[in-house]
């Protein structure tokens, strides 16, 4: 079965805010699904490896094409 992690999670594994990691979220950056009856968020853990193997191969590129802002 695959782990669920909570926004709080994400975040701190990140290094970012909850908040931008709702953004995110709500940018379809990260999928999630939300669960109970109020709603929470989860975000399954190989959807959030996706995103920064995303992130690395965007980086990859951006420094083959001499287009990385430091």
């Amino acid at each position: 079965m695959q782990k669920f992690l909570t926004i709080a999670d994400v975040a701190d594994y990140l290094s970012v805010s909850a908040g931008q990691v709702r953004t995110l979220i709500k940018n379809g950056e990260i999928p999630a699904i939300q669960v109970g009856g109020r709603g929470q968020w989860r975000i399954e853990q190989a959807k959030l490896e996706e995103y920064i193997e995303r992130g690395y191969e965007m980086t990859r590129k951006k420094i083959a094409a001499n287009e990385f802002d430091d």
